[in-house]
């Protein structure tokens, strides 16, 4: 027997309700627009917009190297199903923005920052938001509280795997942490501190090997990383901030999150254990395990992760 038309169609008003609504927003940029993915699982569910990390990351977490793990996307599918709605981002000049400037490089952070501004508006006017959260991983946790600054158009401020110290601290120490950079050390040393000082390097005295990340290309972009201090940003930061550390980051450290957490005292700081750099469980320090996880898309975000951040949204510190 079939089900009655009534109740067939209760079950599928029932299915349609529970899977998100995915749209394809834009806002505008310098030169043309910048696009991204937005999840929607009602329309008065709290809005996120996700700034991913460092390099040619795309709006899932990925790149083209060999970065593949998905990490945004999985977030943006966990938060989803806690009825929290999410906007992840290509960033200006590259993947779906590329027609939003001609080049990639020529930019700063402060353009960044400009960027998700931009998307604050679009968002507002598209929805009717009165405010927005901004989630930034790693590098983009540094834009998110660099546009954060006293904006009432801000709910508050999801720190992931986000440096605590300025980026030519944290560069040398990630470098260091390799045995097999040795040789290259005091060169890479001379050339943070040149670009620490706002000098470029000229590109025939940087060694090959380390040409892919003192690239004259995008010196401009480092100088400009390098001369901000995240911490000093959280400690001006008036919105609700969440600082999310996995404690087997090779990147990152849990220094890190506890010189934020120390700048700006009511931060909430959530340590999860066993989770890497891009929130993927790590059972072992093996640094080749680790590593391994940012190319397998199929492994699900550690455990821990999503709730810490809708719990956070639906319950924000006062």
């Amino acid at each position: 027997m079939g089900f009655p038309a009534a109740l067939l169609a209760i079950a599928l008003a029932a299915s349609t309700a529970s899977t998100p609504l995915e749209t394809f927003p834009e806002a505008e940029g310098p030169n043309g627009a910048l696009k991204g993915t937005m999840l929607s699982p009602t329309k008065s569910a709290p809005i996120v917009l996700m700034i991913p990390g460092s390099g040619p990351t795309d709006r899932d977490g990925n790149n083209s190297a060999s970065l593949k793990g998905g990490t945004l996307k999985l977030l943006a599918q966990g938060l989803a199903a806690r009825g929290i709605a999410t906007l992840r981002i290509d960033k200006r000049g590259m993947y779906a923005s590329a027609g939003a400037i001609a080049d990639a490089n020529a930019v700063t952070m402060e353009d960044y920052a400009s960027d998700t501004h931009s998307w604050i508006t679009s968002i507002q006017r598209s929805t009717g938001a009165k405010c927005v959260w901004l989630l930034g991983h790693s590098e983009g946790g540094t834009v998110a509280l660099l546009a954060g600054q006293d904006d009432e158009k801000i709910c508050g401020v999801i720190l992931i795997s986000t440096p605590g110290r300025p980026l030519g601290q944290v560069l040398d120490e990630q470098l260091k942490a390799n045995p097999a950079n040795s040789p290259i050390l005091d060169e890479a040393e001379r050339i943070i501190s040149e670009l620490e000082a706002g000098r470029r390097v000229d590109k025939a005295s940087i060694n090959p090997v380390l040409l892919p990340l003192f690239h004259p290309a995008v010196q401009g972009f480092l100088i400009s990383q390098f001369a901000i201090d995240p911490a000093k940003l959280a400690a001006k930061c008036s919105k609700p901030v969440l600082i999310l550390q996995g404690e087997r980051d090779i990147q990152v450290s849990r220094r890190d999150a506890q010189l934020l957490k120390d700048a700006q005292p009511k931060a909430k700081l959530v340590l999860l254990p066993a989770t890497n750099h891009v929130l993927k469980e790590i059972a072992s320090d093996d640094r080749r395990a680790n590593i391994a996880t940012y190319s397998d898309p199929g492994l699900p975000l550690a455990p821990g992760v999503v709730s810490a951040i809708a719990d956070f949204i639906k319950a924000p510190p006062r």
